[in-house]
């Protein structure tokens, strides 16, 4: 992201990089292309003007980096399987632990709500509540501190 953009643009920014990256570890879940070339073309293809290019690239690559360590963190307070999960359900789960464990930057409300929201546009019907549920369970653990300290 440049220095030059304003900090007060900084959560739509965000917003717009993590709908990307949604679309991009769906795409990396799906069709097993490597990363590099998934990340080349969404910034050929999309107009990337007003996203956090940075973020979105953490995101896309912290994150398969990390699989293992993120889906132990939420695959214990899960009500089914692993591999029973829709693909959207997995990469918001992973997407959100990953933010909950590793951007304390960023408050605990807003990320459960960033991707109840993205589960409400591109998931399942109801997709929202089962997403809320497991990352407030892991913000229990994750962001322990921040939630006794009533900060929002």
């Amino acid at each position: 992201m440049s220095s030059a953009v304003p900090d007060k643009n900084l959560p739509a920014l965000r917003r717009k990089a993590r709908h990307y990256a949604l679309q991009a570890l769906y795409q990396w879940e799906i069709a097993k292309q490597s990363i590099n070339e998934i990340q080349a073309q969404f910034l050929v293809d999309n107009d990337m003007t007003h996203v956090d290019t940075e973020f979105f690239g953490e995101l896309l690559h912290e994150i398969p980096g990390n699989l293992n360590d993120l889906q132990e963190q939420f695959e214990p307070l899960l009500d089914r399987k692993l591999s029973d999960l829709d693909p959207i359900e997995l990469t918001l789960l992973r997407m959100g632990v990953f933010e909950l464990a590793h951007r304390i930057d960023v408050p605990y409300k807003v990320v459960i709500n960033e991707y109840i929201n993205l589960a409400k546009r591109f998931g399942a019907t109801d997709g929202h509540r089962y997403i809320n549920s497991v990352l407030d369970k892991v913000a229990l653990t994750t962001r322990k501190i921040e939630m006794a300290a009533g900060r929002n």
